[in-house]
């Protein structure tokens, strides 16, 4: 059964694809005007990813092939002497993110029937929906650079449709162009760094690479110029610092578009290719290819400034889906720590992937729940939500307490990893970690307190509950986040994700990777993390509670020592500004001064020579008429006059031939005797 799962994994991503041209063909006469013909393509789809998994995980070790993998692939063409292949291939991670990617996604789409009902283009977003998940699919089990390039890029083009969906909305344009563009910024790091290690290594497939970085075949110093070469890519599709400006502006979109591409899709597609090629980043960490800092140290720090960032903003939004956009970038920053802690923290930064994409895709759908029954999206004019949407509002809760790390919810265990992984590698990134783990509390609990706990603050908002489409796959995922962590757990099995999904260095083959659950340290790391996780709700608490017994307010933010730090966060530390005014303002000053060049200089000179060019010409026209014209019409008036002279001179009469020849004689004598002196 595995074996057969394993050569029809190459299926998995054609079931949305097929559901994406059905749609597209048959449009609103598609079943369900598209909707189910989309849930039935990535329901097929998750099946097959869930029980390829369960496979994998049950499955005797004999039965894997080429040590827990299945590869598979073929040669399209050739280009300088290597191969560029068409394959894909299936090993643990890939297991793992198939069905992580496929089980939310399925719920998205289900929840999309009850949220995108009546929209003017339902049959397109549908298939436009199905599409990106045949992108990520293809990203995911893709066994070679390249065929992942196409993928990555697939899912920028589908999310540029999908937050411009309400393309008439000049807001929602101007955010799929800013996602698009953004994107590409990073994207071309990541085509120069698949071109290096093209001109390096013998092909583009994973496998070949990391035997050509064991062997020396690539040099150590190339091969760390690559890596941080890929990482630009991640930068940009993970949204991390400094291109993370394009995902706060995404919540454009339709809600459960911003669920999908930022809980299980788009941004986790960064994280994921870091994993994918962890041993181009291991290999190398003892190479330094930025400012004397190594690939893997520039993942961490990079990590780092983003998790702090973007929390310190997530504190002053007011709206409910910017806020969550800043805390996919915070925990998408958690992933980059743990993956930067090198063999310590694999494990724990691919866990946090996937419990991310649980509980925060509860998140974005709840915030979409809310929306959807009061019609507003700022914070400040909801309240007392509880009892009006309470289906809504404890599933929401669950998903706050995930993401806060509060025991025994998944985000606990997979932050935790990471944290844990800081300790025992280096302690300066912990304590940052920490400081970001209170802000995550602070920001979810005002969050929790603004939307659902209180009074009314708007008397024109008339909320109500979600129909069931939209409310079950909410305790679905509720489920999810609340249970999920536990397969990363020390406590059960030795930590089940971390048996199954983890590291073994390529040169250090037979030796076990080390359990982050082994680390010294654990208890300690736990009651820290948990110390500041419930400071960070005591303090929101404290600040939006409006209880009487509160001694601060929001307003004490707004002055003191924290003012200068609240205007900064208030203003997303002024980064669209900065980037207005050097990269889109240098841009159009650049475009100005080369339609300046063009007009006054390039039109100028073609200008001038095409007035010398009509001067030539004039010129050539005046000679052509009045010298060679003339030359011509004398040439042919001569020819014309010695005709006549000749013509005159055939009379037909004998006597005067006789006449003119005895002339002729005559004036020849004449002329011999005058030059000879004869006479």
């Amino acid at each position: 059964m595995i074996q057969t799962l394993l050569h029809t994994a190459w299926l998995i991503p054609l079931y949305p694809l097929a559901a994406c041209g059905w749609i597209l063909a048959r449009n609103r006469r598609a079943w369900g005007a598209g909707a189910y013909v989309a849930i039935a393509g990535m329901a097929v789809a998750c099946l097959h990813a869930v029980a390829l998994l369960l496979g994998l995980i049950f499955a005797p070790p004999a039965q894997y092939l080429a040590q827990g993998s299945h590869e598979a692939f073929l040669t399209w063409a050739t280009f300088a002497g290597r191969p560029l292949e068409l394959g894909f291939v299936i090993d643990n991670l890939a297991s793992v993110m198939c069905a992580m990617v496929t089980v939310v996604s399925l719920l998205i789409f289900v929840y999309s029937v009850g949220y995108m009902h009546g929209d003017d283009y339902y049959p397109t977003y549908f298939a436009m929906v199905s599409l990106f998940g045949f992108s990520m699919l293809t990203l995911v089990i893709s066994n070679n650079l390249l065929q992942m390039y196409v993928g990555w890029e697939l899912v920028g083009l589908c999310s540029y449709a999908l937050i411009g969906h309400w393309y008439e909305r000049r807001s929602a344009a101007n955010a799929a162009k800013k996602a698009f563009i953004t994107n590409r910024v990073g994207d071309f790091g990541f085509l120069i760094g698949i071109m290096v290690l093209f001109a390096y290594g013998p092909s583009l497939r994973f496998s070949e690479i990391f035997v050509a970085l064991t062997e020396h075949q690539i040099p150590l110093a190339i091969a760390g110029v690559a890596a941080a070469l890929l990482f630009c890519g991640a930068i940009g599709k993970s949204a991390q610092f400094p291109l993370h400006v394009w995902l706060p502006d995404a919540m454009e979109g339709p809600t459960p578009v911003s669920a999908l591409i930022h809980a299980a899709t788009m941004v986790a597609a960064g994280v994921y290719m870091v994993a994918r090629v962890f041993p181009l980043f291991f290999l190398t960490q003892a190479q330094a290819t930025l400012w004397g800092l190594s690939s893997l140290t520039v993942v961490a720090l990079i990590g780092c400034i983003t998790l702090l960032l973007a929390a310190v903003i997530a504190v002053t939004q007011n709206d409910i889906k910017r806020v969550l956009a800043y805390s996919t970038i915070s925990q998408l920053g958690y992933m980059m720590l743990g993956l930067g802690m090198g063999l310590a923290g694999f494990t724990a930064g691919v866990f946090h992937l996937v419990t991310h994409a649980c509980f925060k895709a509860l998140l974005f759908l709840g915030s979409g729940s809310v929306i959807h029954g009061t019609g507003v999206q700022d914070m400040w004019r909801m309240g007392g939500l509880l009892k009006k949407m309470p289906a809504t509002a404890w599933t929401f809760l669950i998903g706050t307490a995930a993401l806060a790390g509060i025991f025994p919810f998944a985000g606990f265990f997979s932050k935790d990893e990471i944290l844990l992984a800081c300790w025992g590698t280096n302690r300066a990134f912990f304590w940052l970690a920490e400081v970001g783990a209170f802000l995550t509390a602070l920001y979810m609990t005002r969050q929790v307190i603004l939307v659902f706990w209180g009074a009314p603050r708007d008397p024109s908002v008339h909320a109500h509950e979600s129909p069931p489409v939209m409310t079950i796959p909410l305790m679905v995922l509720g489920f999810f986040a609340a249970f999920l962590g536990f397969i990363g757990s020390p406590w059960i099995a030795g930590n089940l994700f971390h048996q199954f999904v983890h590291f073994v260095p390529p040169d250090l083959t037979g030796h076990a990777a080390a359990h982050a659950a082994e680390l010294p340290g654990g208890g300690l790391v736990m009651l820290i993390s948990t110390l500041f996780a419930l400071g960070g709700v005591a303090f929101g608490i404290v600040l939006y509670a409006d209880a009487p017994w509160a001694k601060l307010s929001p307003n004490d933010l707004k002055r003191g020592p924290l003012q200068y730090l609240y205007i900064l966060s208030k203003n997303k530390f002024y980064f669209d500004e900065l980037y207005q005014a050097t990269g889109v303002r240098g841009t159009l000053l650049l475009a100005q001064a080369c339609r300046l060049w063009d007009d006054y200089v390039i039109d100028a000179f073609v200008d001038l020579m095409g007035k010398a060019t009509v001067l030539w010409s004039k010129l050539s026209g005046f000679f052509d008429d009045y010298v060679i014209d003339k030359l011509v019409d004398a040439t042919g008036w001569a020819s014309g006059a010695a005709g006549w002279v000749v013509n005159r001179l055939q009379t037909g009469k004998v006597q005067q031939y006789i006449i003119g020849f005895a002339a002729i004689v005559i004036v020849v004598i004449a002329l011999l005797v005058a030059q000879t002196g004869w006479f």
